[in-house]
């Protein structure tokens, strides 16, 4: 039985030629093989599977190439390409730096650099995921990387530029690789398609180049896998059962619905969505994406930015004609907050529904009432402010000059369906507003007594919070300004009143003192008041022996540990 090989090792590219979505750098690394101006020392930096190490290689085999061809690509036929490519080149060294990243492997390393190559004129170190060397490793490094030995070449790659110390980027010439367009991965696995003899729909290979996220190899890794589940036909119904991918039905769906204000259609289809198994927050980062593609593709000047690929333009560019530019920014906002809002809910799915109601209400009110560039011969109307400020100018002569009606009025467009929706559960803030503000004045003993009735509200349920409340611990002090000040034991409690209870308080002295206008200022008792207080088992184990002698006898008598 025939081994299998996966595509991405099957498939990697072996001349500068074939390299995908990298034609600058390869195009500057020919230059300067070409010049004879080659660098002590490259850094590659960029994400995964971009091609990086591939480049490392095909740089390194051709510099060492005996006969190079026109084009300044390595041969493939000398003895230097031939080593390389069986393995056994002792001029191309590689390192990994994720497992080899100590002070010892680093100084092995430098010790190699001084032997002179067999076959070629260099020796080429290729030193993978360089930025998980440890600091000494770094270090160790630094003087062999400024000046190395004549025949000796560094190519080092990262996908963290950031972690690598400074000293090490000012000795490299630093090529920075870009993420593969979904157009380049599109073409790029046609061509395999058509060397493995399998049949597959375009939309199928734009969900795959965009799961990979601009990495060639995930998209070949993507590709093997859909290989075996759907064989040599494989569909877009097929990927993205596979891949469990949301259907981008759903989202032009969704669109429409939402445009027609159809929000219980909307909040069907995502209960649909959701029985099928997909995230909720997947469902809505994809629905901002949809959104996005739809405005870049709403002007031709933007139509460039558009990233679903070919097979899916025409389907936005026929549903981004039915949608206003108000609605699409008004959406996208939505959207992102949703996803933003997501991970902080209590109720995730209630969360993403509430924005598919905002979502089917937005740019109401502008959803016929696009904008309209003004000409010269267009009437400006004045605004209300222009209008009274007009008439308030005593003896003026200005007169308030209305545009002239047209001399035939067109017939008004039918009423647009209205649905009303269910007004939103109104925040504190909104309703404070809507309603009189209480401002009833209370003394220092109404403050204690309502401070007494929040204590015995809170014995039963939270035992630990009424205790801290206590009147002697807390001593609640009305300030200036209705400001009341509370202590709390220390910083530990303070933080924790804060961020728990402290607007739970506030709002119970609002109701008992009828007053709105309520601050509570948390404070910490003062050292010296709570040298005293016993916080820990070890504190209170202490106290009892320096307290109660006996304490200690009868531990030792009962042989408990401390």
């Amino acid at each position: 039985m025939e081994q299998f090989i996966v595509s991405a090792r099957k498939y990697r590219p072996v001349t500068f030629e074939s390299v995908v979505g990298q034609d600058a750098i390869a195009t500057t690394l020919k230059n300067a093989i070409q010049r004879k101006q080659l660098a002590h020392a490259y850094l590659f930096c960029g994400p995964r599977g971009v091609g990086k190490t591939t480049c490392a290689r095909i740089f390194a085999k051709t510099i060492n190439c005996l006969q190079p061809t026109g084009e300044l690509e390595a041969c493939g036929v000398c003895e230097s390409c031939q080593s390389f490519a069986e393995g056994r080149s002792y001029c191309i060294h590689e390192l990994d730096a994720a497992s080899n990243n100590s002070v010892d492997d680093i100084r092995t390393l430098t010790d190699q650099v001084r032997v002179p190559p067999q076959i070629g004129k260099y020796s080429v170190y290729i030193i993978d995921e360089v930025h998980m060397l440890s600091a000494a490793a770094f270090n160790a490094f630094l003087k062999t990387l400024e000046e190395p030995p004549a025949h000796a070449i560094f190519i080092l790659a990262t996908t963290e530029k950031h972690k690598i110390i400074p000293t090490i980027l000012s000795r490299c010439q630093i090529y920075d690789f870009n993420r593969i367009s979904i157009d380049h991965m599109v073409g790029y696995l046609k061509n395999i398609a058509q060397k493995e003899a399998i049949t597959v729909e375009d939309a199928a290979l734009n969900i795959i180049a965009q799961k990979a996220d601009g990495a060639m190899r995930d998209a070949l890794s993507l590709f093997d896998q859909a290989v075996v589940f759907c064989g040599n036909n494989i569909t877009y119904g097929a990927i993205i059962k596979n891949l469990h991918v949301v259907d981008y039905k759903y989202y032009f769906s969704l669109t429409g619905y939402l445009l027609e204000r159809r929000y219980a259609d909307a909040l069907l289809l995502f209960d649909e969505v959701l029985s099928k198994g997909f995230d909720a927050l997947h469902f809505i980062a994809g629905l901002s994406e949809h959104f996005r593609n739809l405005l870049v593709c709403k002007d031709a000047v933007t139509l460039r930015l558009f990233e679903s690929g070919e097979a899916f333009k025409k389907d936005y560019l026929e549903q981004t004609a039915q949608c206003p530019v108000a609605f699409l920014f008004e959406a996208l906002a939505i959207a992102n907050a949703c996803e933003m809002g997501y991970k902080s809910s209590g109720n995730p799915r209630l969360h993403v529904e509430l924005a598919l109601l905002r979502l089917s209400n937005a740019g109401a009110e502008k959803k016929n009432d696009e904008p309209v560039a003004a000409t010269k011969d267009t009437p400006q109307k004045e605004t209300p402010a222009e209008i009274k400020n007009n008439e308030q100018v005593a003896g003026a002569e200005k007169h308030i000059r209305l545009p002239t009606a047209p001399a035939a009025i067109p017939p008004a467009p039918p009423a647009p369906i209205s649905i009303k929706l269910p007004p939103l559960p109104k925040t504190g803030k909104e309703e404070k507003n809507e309603t009189v503000l209480r401002n009833r004045d209370f003394s220092q003993e109404q403050l204690l007594a309502a401070w007494e009735k929040l204590i015995e509200s809170k014995k039963e349920t939270i035992p630990r919070l009424a205790a801290a409340l206590d009147l002697d611990v807390a001593k609640p002090a009305l300030q200036e300004n209705r400001r009341i000040a509370c202590f709390t034991a220390n910083a530990q409690q303070k933080d924790w009143m804060e961020t728990n209870i402290k607007s739970e308080i506030i709002a119970f002295l609002n109701d008992e003192l009828q007053n709105d206008d309520i601050t509570l200022e948390l404070l910490i008792t003062p050292h010296e008041q709570q040298e005293n207080l016993l916080y820990t088992n070890d504190q209170k184990l202490h106290y009892l022996r320096t307290n109660y002698p006996a304490v200690e006898d009868l531990k030792q008598a009962l042989k408990l540990e401390s």
